[in-house]
């Protein structure tokens, strides 16, 4: 299956990211970077509208990609490491120093999966399932990178 011919395939990897042959969650965060840059030049409300759209459309295209690949959750699928790095820098004065801190917390909170995200991560199926442990790990990113914002530690 060509995923750049099928715009629904085309989302769900991240624009090709997801075909990494290795770490293609880590490749489908850095897509998110320079979208992320150019979402920012939104107001705060537009950001969050846009960034919430992307989520519940992705919980869409997510189920789609699943059905059409017969495979849930495949490690392709990458749209939902996008829309929760979008969540982690949500209202966050952009700097390099901010935009690799929330990569860090992010893919930190993507891969150790700490209560809830790994629960709901194993007990939540379909699309919604793919995207919510991802939003939730973009939470626990943003509040983390708030707190060391706030200590002036970034």
């Amino acid at each position: 299956m060509n995923i750049f011919r099928d715009p629904v395939l085309l989302i769900a990897f991240g624009f090709g990211s997801g075909l990494s042959p290795r770490a293609p969650g880590t490749c489908g965060t850095l897509v998110a970077i320079p979208l992320f840059l150019l979402l920012q030049q939104f107001s705060l409300t537009s950001y969050l509208a846009i960034v919430g759209v992307a989520a519940v459309a992705g919980v869409w295209v997510c189920s789609v990609a699943s059905t059409r690949l017969g495979v849930h959750d495949h490690q392709g699928i990458v749209w939902d490491e996008i829309v929760g790095y979008w969540i982690t820098m949500a209202g966050i004065a952009v700097s390099v120093q901010t935009i690799i801190a929330g990569f860090i917390l992010f893919r930190f909170f993507d891969i150790t999966k700490p209560w809830p995200i790994g629960q709901i991560d194993r007990s939540v199926s379909g699309g919604l399932g793919i995207m919510l442990d991802d939003v939730i790990a973009g939470v626990f990113a943003w509040i983390v990178l708030n707190i060391l914002l706030l200590a002036d530690l970034v």
